[in-house]
């Protein structure tokens, strides 16, 4: 069964950059992509129970709520607790990684992101 994938990024060019660069994965089953531009409508989402994600994919500077207020809240309910979130940012200071790191971000990736890393990077969370 497919592994559900959810980027959310107000860029809709970095949205349509990683689905490219997932392409291969998408097309053979590996993993199901979705996407989000607005936070606040993955939340949503994810609280009332109409989505879900096996890896979460968030970019930290985005309109209405940044990607790590959103880690805290995705972290904060237990069913999705011990699920890997990815950023994929331009920030790259220590303490803003340190801030992810206690929220119980997985891992951290700076944009412009190479493809062959992004793959990786998924394939090794999701052990695919």
């Amino acid at each position: 069964m497919a592994k559900t994938v959810i980027i959310v990024d107000d860029s809709k060019a970095v949205v349509a950059m990683a689905e490219l660069a997932l392409g291969e994965l998408i097309q053979s089953g590996v993993i199901e992509f979705k996407s989000y531009l607005n936070p606040l409508k993955l939340l949503d989402a994810l609280q009332n129970g109409s989505e879900n994600f096996d890896l979460l994919i968030s970019d930290i500077n985005m309109p209405e709520m940044n990607g790590l207020d959103l880690a805290k809240a995705i972290k904060a309910n237990d069913k999705h607790k011990t699920k890997p979130i990815i950023i994929l940012t331009t920030e790259s200071s220590n303490e803003i990684k340190m801030a992810g790191k206690e929220i119980g971000v997985t891992g951290w990736m700076v944009k412009p992101f190479s493809d062959e890393k992004l793959v990786k990077s998924i394939k090794m969370v999701l052990g695919v």
